[in-house]
């Protein structure tokens, strides 16, 4: 019973509808609804990645400008030369106080400019120095310091060697270690390439942390930057630099999830090929989720509302369309049980409207046609009375021939008894006791007792030849004397029309389930125009009448009708209308060479078959 039900054709036109709008309506919302959850999901979190990467992006170049205004003012203080004096012959080149104010100025002019400058130092190869917010803790040697071996190390490139940790150096307004960020350069001899020393600069951390503070990643998200060790340039207080595993921070960029301080992180960096520092993106991978879960929250409304106005738009709809084809059903079944005298009553204009229009016009007319049927029977009856008096009559004439004929050979006229005898046979085979289908050989006897009495009548000037193997094919059905017109035809406008003697010729064959004959004569034959003009006609039988004027609208209207067209017609209609259009005649002539006339039929072998087709 499940499986019965399941199958849609035994389902009413009302839950086909329903199932059908809810298919259009609900399945492609759910589809358009997990497309978009699908492809948002991706989308969403390569979104915050990209926008992460291009705001780290943007923080790097910040970065970079800081680190090359840096870079530029030791290139300033390499060229200066005073700066140039003091670096080759210590600080007694810069004596005077004239030099000495100069340098300073020269110093000071840095820091003005560049506000995010906490102060210069710039130490010759002796360890001597020279400064404007800068001193020496205490009487250890410049040189010996890290920065400045680092700086040496470099050879000339400028480094930013991050916060300031155990230096023999303090600012003036006192600077924590923490508060900012060292960068150093060695100035190099240009002809020896030797280290004439070092100009080491400050940066206040305050700059950097205002570039990285006004950036915020989703809801809790920030930046932070570390340096080429690893070690943190700037983070905020609350972030997790000293939880996550810095050694992930591989190549110039990528992204990692990592789980610090009980909350799953992700983690977004870019390092700057110029500071070869790296600032790094974190965000709780929650935010993402977040985002993920509110779409989803909001495709999910969005597929049920539709679904819910599909489901009610599929109840109205479907209800509206099969209520008056379910009450036109029920007047349907009422016809059933006999009652021809309902009609439908309404005023609709649509197809179901139209519908019963045609329901009622449909038992007005069955109401007539029953009554027509019955003045048919009645007809019929006495068309039946009628028939089985005119049967008497043949009955009657070919039992009056087969009289004359006895009585014919009785006084010894043989040649009158043999034309009587054909044609009393011409009449047997010609009722065939009102069948339509007789055998192939009962034909070809029809067509040779017509045959004698034509030769009795032309003697001489008429032959003819059957060369039909009646063994083979003379048990197939054929329609009853459809020969005789066509062998008249071949008489009266063939050999009639010959001088001399002439010959008609039959032959049969069979091939593909189709039995060929052919009439042949060598009589007076007719023009191609006069044989193209028949096969059009014959063509054109049995089919529409439209195209059947299209057929005789060929013909010339001068042009007479061809010779013998009316008899080869009504066979050809027979034919066409018993078998099909497959079936039929052919003509082919030539003047002064007679005429062929070919028929096509298929292979009958028994009167009901025949009967069927």
């Amino acid at each position: 019973m499940p499986i019965k039900w399941l199958q849609h054709h035994n389902w009413s036109i009302r839950y086909k509808l329903i199932v059908h709008f809810l298919l259009i309506s609900t399945l492609p919302a759910l589809c358009i609804g997990i497309l978009i959850a699908w492809a948002t999901n991706g989308t969403i979190e390569k979104q915050v990645n990209d926008h992460t990467g291009q705001l780290i992006g943007n923080v790097n170049k910040s970065l970079d400008h800081y680190a090359s205004n840096l870079q530029s003012i030791t290139y300033f203080i390499a060229m200066n030369p005073d700066m140039q004096a003091f670096l080759r012959d210590g600080p007694s080149a810069i004596a005077g106080d004239e030099v000495q104010y100069r340098t300073s100025k020269f110093l000071e002019g840095f820091t003005t400019l560049y506000s995010e400058v906490a102060g210069i130092m710039v130490v010759n190869a002796k360890g001597e120095y020279v400064s404007n917010d800068m001193y020496a803790r205490n009487n250890r040697k410049l040189t010996e310091e890290s920065w400045y071996q680092e700086a040496v190390g470099a050879q000339g490139i400028f480094r930013l060697i991050g916060h300031p940790a155990g230096r023999g150096v303090i600012t003036h307004a006192n600077y924590k270690d923490s508060e900012i960020v060292s960068g150093v350069r060695a100035i190099l001899q240009p002809e020896s390439q030797r280290t004439e020393g070092v100009v080491l600069i400050d940066l206040k951390l305050r700059v950097i942390a205002e570039t990285l503070r006004d950036v915020t990643l989703g809801k809790s998200g920030y930046l932070m930057v570390l340096d080429d060790k690893g070690e943190t340039i700037y983070a905020p207080r609350s972030s997790v630099a000293g939880l996550f595993d810095a050694s992930r921070l591989a190549g110039s960029s990528g992204t990692f999830s990592q789980e610090a301080g009980g909350t799953d992180l992700q983690f977004i960096y870019q390092r700057s090929p110029f500071t070869n520092w790296t600032t790094v993106g974190v965000f709780p991978v929650a935010d993402t989720v977040q985002e993920n879960k509110d779409l989803n929250l909001y495709l999910v409304s969005f597929v049920f509302i539709v679904c819910m106005l599909g489901i009610a738009a599929s109840y109205y709809l479907s209800h509206s369309i099969s209520r008056p084809i379910s009450q036109l059903a029920s007047l349907m079944r009422k016809v059933e049980d006999g009652n021809l005298h309902i009609r439908i009553n309404g005023t609709r204009q649509d197809e179901v409207g139209m519908l019963g229009q045609s329901f009622n016009t449909m038992l007005t007319q069955i109401n007539r046609l029953i009554g027509q049927v019955g003045e048919e029977q009645r007809q019929k009856r006495e068309a039946e009375l009628r028939s089985l008096q005119a049967h008497i009559q043949p009955h009657f004439l070919y039992n009056t021939l087969d009289t004359i004929q006895w009585l014919a050979r009785k006084d010894g006229a043989r040649e009158a008894a043999e034309v009587v005898e054909s044609l009393s046979r011409l009449f047997r085979i010609g009722l065939s006791k009102g069948q339509e289908m007789i055998t192939l050989g009962e034909e070809l006897a029809h067509i040779r007792s017509y045959l004698n009495i034509q030769q009795t009548r032309y003697k001489e000037k008429l032959h003819y030849a059957i060369e039909v193997d009646e063994e083979a094919f003379g048990h197939w059905f054929v329609p009853k004397v459809f020969l005789q017109p066509i062998v008249e035809n071949a008489i009266y406008h063939g050999i009639k029309e010959r001088r001399g003697p002439g010959l008609i010729t039959i032959r049969a064959s069979a091939h593909g389930g189709v039995i060929r004959l052919a009439v042949e004569d060598n009589g007076a034959g007719m023009s191609e125009e006069r044989r193209a003009e028949l096969q059009r006609m014959l063509d054109a039988c049995g089919k529409p009448q439209a195209e059947r004027n299209d057929a005789n609208s060929g013909l010339r209207p001068e042009a007479p009708k061809p010779i013998g067209s009316y008899g080869l017609r009504n066979v050809q209609e027979r034919i066409r209308l018993s078998f099909g259009e497959r079936y039929g005649i052919s003509v082919a002539s030539q003047p002064k060479a007679g005429t062929v006339v070919t028929i096509d039929l298929p292979v009958i072998w028994s009167r009901e078959e025949g009967a069927v087709s």
